[in-house]
């Protein structure tokens, strides 16, 4: 079979306080994409939206040149919901221990898909 892309899907809770810090979203995002051995298109778009709904908080969209980074932060509950999309592959655990050393996360449920069209 021809696989086209590498998917990882973290869902985390029990974050720290760098979930509400747009400069901490912004170094992890530039050190989980070096230290997995991607490059990034552009700069990432890091918005604060949905001010006073429960759900408030900042998402990350990052494009590298095999697809892309995209993440979902709440400041009310310190949960981020991580999504790494490539076709190159990359290390799993490696994207996972940038994402411990920014947000600590007391627990983290990891879902990894291959994604082919066949």
């Amino acid at each position: 079979m021809n696989f086209w892309g590498y998917h990882l899907m973290l869902d985390c809770s029990g974050c720290n306080q760098n979930v509400s810090d747009r400069e901490s979203i912004y170094d992890f995002n530039a050190e989980l994409i070096e230290r997995i051995g991607m490059i990034a298109s552009g700069e990432p778009i890091i918005k604060h939206l949905l001010l006073g709904d429960p759900k408030q908080g900042y998402s990350l969209m990052q494009l590298i040149t095999t697809s892309n980074i995209c993440a979902h932060f709440m400041d009310h509950g310190g949960t981020a919901y991580i999504d790494i999309f490539s076709c190159k592959e990359f290390d799993i655990e490696v994207a996972k221990d940038v994402v411990s050393k920014y947000f600590a996360p007391a627990k983290m449920r990891t879902m990894y898909v291959i994604r082919h069209a066949d």
